[in-house]
């Protein structure tokens, strides 16, 4: 379908959000631009144009909407987030109270908003269940348990024993503790992404407004048997890299380990989809050839859509036979852009 003025117009006048990242809509009346979704009342369609990018809207001289900052990425991790998140990653012993956030010009109910929103928990609880996934991994490393709770900054064994427990189900002295999957978020320039990662590698990668992400989630946790917990791992310094060099066009190849979690057949899938070369496209019908069975272009469709590690295996380079986008769990625009990132880079 080709994205005409007027298709993008009814997007603006109706607020679809399936449009987000794909046009933005300068209003000449007012000098101003904004996103598909902006709230303000609709211009006449006469008294409008329409951008692929913000660079575009802002040289001609149009200034950024206040209504629905379309400079920003409603969804990225603020700086003052980013800030606390890094503090509590170097030392997990800490514990910040509302006291010491006030001190730091900081609103305690903004930062549990926040919290609650994006993580579904206070920002206090994410401290607790941080400090106690370094700890589950100290134990695992043989480390004794009285100097693991002191060390994580717990006044008494007896509280850290029955903190331990309530996170993880069992004591701190038993054996047969279940896994940890570790969950961080990463900033792109197409939104914020939710990650996870064991100690043989990154498990999934997804947009964070993906409505299928609970789902995955706990498919994650059933398949390994795990407890997903806030936490650092080796894994996502590598795969922050790799991804802040793939959207500047400098990497054409991810080499961050992969821990994937589906059946048999669906990994043959995402091996297959791995080997598409960087900038190109194949239809589903080309992945079933590729697999030795043709007729299984349905089942092949289905175990792109469930794929959990995006960009990496690259569902977004498969299209309909008829050379047109098909579905993408983080979205249609975010596909056209990752296809029109690569071709720009490799032509």
């Amino acid at each position: 379908m080709e994205l005409t003025e007027k298709i993008m117009y009814n997007a603006s006048f109706h607020k679809d959000v399936s449009f987000e990242g794909i046009f933005w809509m300068g209003v000449k009346t007012t000098g101003i631009f904004c996103r598909p979704t902006c709230t303000a009342r609709k211009p006449k369609f006469e008294n409008v144009e329409f951008f692929s990018n913000t660079k575009d809207a802002i040289l001609k001289g149009y200034r950024p909407c206040k209504v629905c900052r379309p400079l920003e990425n409603l969804d990225a991790t603020p700086q003052y987030i980013r800030e606390l998140l890094q503090e509590i990653s170097k030392d997990p012993s800490l514990k910040i109270k509302d006291y010491d956030l006030v001190k730091r010009g900081l609103e305690p109910a903004t930062v549990r908003r926040w919290f609650l929103k994006h993580h579904g928990i206070t920002f206090h609880a994410f401290q607790r269940m941080f400090k106690l996934n370094t700890a589950f991994k100290k134990l695992k490393q043989g480390e004794p348990v009285t100097e693991v709770a002191y060390d994580m900054g717990y006044e008494s064994l007896s509280g850290f024993n029955e903190s331990f427990k309530n996170i993880f189900g069992v004591s701190p002295k038993n054996k047969s503790m279940e896994k940890i999957i570790d969950l961080t978020r990463i900033e792109t320039i197409l939104g914020t992404m939710i990650v996870c990662a064991d100690e043989k590698g990154i498990c999934l990668l997804e947009f964070s407004d993906r409505k299928a992400l609970p789902t995955e989630l706990k498919a994650i946790s059933k398949y390994f048997n795990a407890n997903i917990v806030q936490g650092e791992n080796p894994h996502f310094m590598i795969l922050e890299k790799e991804l802040s060099e793939y959207f500047e066009g400098k990497r054409t190849e991810f080499t961050v380990p992969l821990s994937m979690v589906g059946t048999t057949f669906q990994k043959e899938v995402w091996t297959i989809l791995k080997g598409i070369p960087y900038g190109t496209t194949r239809s589903y019908q080309e992945q079933a050839d590729i697999l030795g069975n043709p007729k299984s272009v349905r089942a092949v469709a289905n175990a792109n859509g469930l794929n959990k590690i995006s960009i990496i295996i690259p569902c977004h380079r498969v299209i309909g036979s008829n050379g047109q986008l098909t579905g993408y769990g983080g979205g249609i625009w975010r596909k056209q852009k990752l296809l029109e990132l690569e071709k720009a880079i490799l032509f």
